[in-house]
């Protein structure tokens, strides 16, 4: 369906990023808002404790308020177990944080087979079990997201009527189940049924790449205000701001804007990764996603891809920055 076919929004939305392990921490988080901004929240990567109650030194960093002086951030957590629950909530406490999201939505069979992240949707009473003695013994605001199960998307409407027994202030739900990963369109059909049984207040995640594809889902889920997008933030960080303002024109200094905004990720990473083989594939990571933005995707990774030091990197982004800018 052509743009222009599409109804103009009545409102401005809620947009937040989704929190993507590996990519939007603090370094991230800041340079992307100084440079394109457009997001309301940014939900901070996942802190995981995988069964010791001690908190990562990359953990407290990503949250630290002189890190996220300039943004709104909400700490999440991924765990399944209360005692773990309870040890994040003291300690997000201690740096102000009034709010903790739990994270049930992770894909990826290393969190799943552990039973948590999409892994613990279908375990209704683990879920009531640490919601209850959470809200029994803190009063920490809980927020969570979801995939609509692991197996089959039936296994969130299963647990959907139990957490309407604690006052959860919102479920973000990505409308696929785990085993997906990444792979196949949205279920929106599943997210309607979600729709139609939740209580509690409901965010929309999932396939948000283009000011398109935001209009038709807030046009076929009127009720939804709050919107989280993830992959589609990385790959064309204009979006948000361009669904803000619904319009689909980019900037005349897009790539210029682009480009800086690069050079300032590259910056920070190389300064805090240690060695040449971190920082190429931290980069490497960041491309798969960068590359989609450009006119011939494949091209361009491969020259990121097949650069080996950093002396490589910088001609490759040079040849590519060069031959966008001249347009």
């Amino acid at each position: 369906m052509d743009h222009q076919q599409l109804p103009k929004m009545s409102s401005k939305p809620t947009l937040l990023s989704s929190p993507l392990q590996g990519f939007t921490d603090f370094r991230f988080r800041n340079a992307f808002h100084y440079y394109f901004g457009g997001i309301d929240t940014f939900y901070s990567p996942y802190i995981r404790l995988n069964g010791k109650l001690v908190i990562k030194g990359a953990y407290e960093r990503d949250i630290l308020p002189e890190n996220n002086s300039t943004l709104n951030v909400i700490p999440q957590v991924m765990t399944n177990d209360a005692d773990e629950f309870l040890f994040v909530v003291k300690f997000i406490r201690q740096f102000g944080y009034k709010e903790l999201n739990w994270n049930l939505g992770c894909p990826y069979p290393m969190v799943t087979k552990q039973g948590m992240g999409s892994g613990l949707v279908k375990n209704t009473e683990q879920i009531r079990h640490i919601l209850q003695r959470v809200h029994n013994e803190t009063d920490i605001v809980v927020s969570m997201k979801m995939r609509m199960g692991y197996d089959d998307a039936s296994e969130i409407l299963d647990t959907l009527p139990m957490l309407d027994e604690f006052p959860i202030k919102n479920i973000a739900i990505h409308a696929r189940i785990g085993k997906q990963l990444y792979k196949g369109g949205v279920d929106l059909e599943g997210f309607q049924r979600c729709v139609d049984k939740a209580k509690h207040t409901l965010y929309y995640n999932g396939d948000i790449t283009t000011v398109d594809s935001f209009r038709k889902i807030r046009n076929q889920f009127p009720s939804i205000e709050h919107f989280m997008i993830g992959r589609g933030l990385i790959s064309d960080p204009f979006l948000p701001q361009m669904i803000q303002n619904d319009s689909i024109d980019y900037p005349e200094n897009r790539w210029q804007i682009f480009k800086e905004f690069h050079d300032r990720v590259y910056k920070e990473y190389d300064e805090y990764l240690s060695g040449p083989t971190p920082i190429k594939m931290k980069m490497r990571g960041f491309w798969e996603f960068f590359a989609l933005s450009f006119d011939n995707p494949q091209k361009t990774f491969k020259k990121i891809k097949k650069a080996n030091n950093a002396v490589q990197y910088n001609q490759a982004t040079r040849e590519i920055f060069r031959e966008v800018l001249r347009k």
